[in-house]
């Protein structure tokens, strides 16, 4: 475990000296590692930072205004609308690892808009061990590990909790004083909703997935997962009121882990699995089937993509 007394003010000192005068970005999500990385930054150089926000269209649902909520205190802080370039991008592009690489480098290319408007030399991410580990080991990409460009405008990418896993970075972030919503939030992958989607990513099959994965977050919140979520997986055969349709199916998941590079499929009850069925097919027209994944990490991981 973390030592947090030694670990913050040893971060706070490297990105100081890595930094100096310089200006940065921090890419912020909203969730845990990023907003650690941008507290320590924040302590570390202060105005020299400007917090960026992509809404990449690819979020949860209600990201945007939390981010606005959360980071106020920000005065720099900038929300950057590039969902429309993002699914311009994505359009036409089924493989996992090609959509990893597209959204890294997108990623990055806003950031460096930002980073020139902001006279800013570096970048910072809130990357983790299990991130490095499995792009190094060919598991994954990660869009702030294996699908960053060959070619990225910054003098250098600062990462202060790069050598922590996801518990560690909890500790970090309790013993920073942020806000439960943050040091507590489940995780969330960087490329968002596109790995909850199985192929090609559409506004359609975001919807769904975004709806699908709020309603599994809120019914399974008694049984605190490490990590919720809802995918859409392909389509099959229903019926709704007298009518045959051919709707989407989506997957719930439900797991527990403590740092994420290994996870067990969690037991839930009956009653509460009839509970999520019936409102991602009763408030979505597009849903046929609901089912749960029972499977554990590995065989599987944790993310569809």
């Amino acid at each position: 475990m973390v030592d947090t007394e030694t670990f913050v003010p040893d971060a706070v000192a490297e990105i100081e000296d890595e930094i100096g005068d310089a200006n940065a970005v921090i890419a912020l999500s909203g969730g845990v590692d990023s907003s650690v990385a941008a507290a320590l930054a924040y302590e570390a150089i202060g105005d020299q930072l400007t917090p960026v926000y992509v809404d990449t269209g690819l979020m949860r649902k209600g990201e945007t205004a939390q981010i606005r909520e959360t980071f106020d205190y920000m005065e720099s802080l900038r929300i950057v609308d590039a969902k429309d370039r993002f699914l311009e991008a994505l359009s036409g592009v089924t493989d996992p690892e090609e959509k990893r690489s597209i959204i890294g480098e997108q990623f990055i290319r806003e950031f460096e808009r930002e980073a020139t408007e902001a006279d800013a030399d570096y970048l910072v991410q809130g990357t983790i061990y299990p991130d490095r580990i499995e792009s190094e080991g060919g598991i994954k990409s990660h869009h702030n590990v294996g699908g960053l460009p060959e070619v990225v405008d910054f003098d250098g990418i600062v990462e202060p909790v790069r050598d922590l896993y996801k518990d560690e970075v909890r500790e970090v972030a309790r013993h920073l004083g942020l806000d439960e919503i943050v040091a507590e939030r489940m995780p969330f992958p960087g490329p968002g909703l596109a790995v909850r989607v199985i192929g090609e990513v559409t506004e359609e099959k975001l919807e769904v997935a975004r709806h699908a994965c709020h309603v599994v977050e809120d019914e399974l919140e008694e049984y605190e997962p490490w990590q919720a979520l809802a995918a859409v997986i392909g389509k099959a055969t229903g019926v709704k009121g007298d009518n045959r349709v051919h709707g989407w199916v989506v997957s719930v998941r439900s797991v527990d882990s403590r740092d994420g590079m290994t996870a067990k499929a969690q037991e839930i009850d009956w009653n509460t699995l009839q509970r999520i069925q019936s409102r991602i097919t009763g408030q979505n027209e597009n849903v046929a089937r609901v089912v749960y994944d029972v499977t554990h990490k590995p065989p599987a991981t944790i993310e569809y993509e």
